[in-house]
């Protein structure tokens, strides 16, 4: 997925229009949009506004995977992270208990 694919879903999955977005950014919409169809790419700036504001990182917005996570984990991550911080513990020791049952497979 490349960034124009992937600036598209976070737009979607955030429930926002480009213009609403555009607006939050302080960019004109034509700018942003000419980032989502490949038109034109962000600068090193506008790529650290964009996933700041996502709360994600410039490395998912590129599409870079190190060999310690994917994209899998990228999505659960920022899931995650909406959660409340009660809500973030019991998950973190569901995940642990099923983990621990994994291991010992």
């Amino acid at each position: 997925m490349d960034f124009g694919d992937r600036l598209r879903w976070l737009i979607e999955e955030n429930d926002l229009t480009q213009k609403q977005l555009a607006s939050m950014l302080e960019i004109p919409p034509t700018t942003l949009n000419n980032y989502v169809i490949r038109q034109s790419e962000p600068d090193f700036a506008m790529l650290k506004r964009i996933a700041i504001h996502f709360d994600v990182s410039t490395d998912y917005l590129l599409d870079h995977h190190s060999q310690e996570t994917n994209e899998s984990e990228e999505r659960m991550l920022r899931a995650f992270r909406k959660l409340p911080n009660e809500q973030q513990r019991v998950i973190l020791e569901q995940t642990k208990a099923v983990a621990k049952l994994y291991t010992k497979e």
